[in-house]
């Protein structure tokens, strides 16, 4: 049920569907971890990256996880032209 609600919540945003580990997963083949950590200065990306750790840490800090997702916007909007 709560699912369903969060569905409906934002029916437009470009995220719908996805999830953030797809998110991450798919900066982290685009862009690699040193990249990503010059790009967003973030520790999760800089010490002892991990896929795991990296979404413990964006899924308890809203602004971090923002900033993941614009890039991931950007980056998927760039490769679509």
């Amino acid at each position: 049920m709560e699912e369903e609600n969060k569905k409906q919540e934002h029916p437009n945003s470009p995220l719908h569907g996805i999830k953030l580990a797809e998110i991450v997963q798919y900066l982290v083949a685009t862009y690699g971890w040193e990249e990503l950590a010059v790009t967003i200065n973030l520790n999760c990306f800089k010490s002892n990256p991990t896929i795991k750790s990296c979404l413990k840490f964006l899924r308890t800090t809203p602004w971090a996880r923002t900033k993941v997702e614009n890039l991931y916007l950007k980056s998927i909007m760039s490769n679509k032209k």
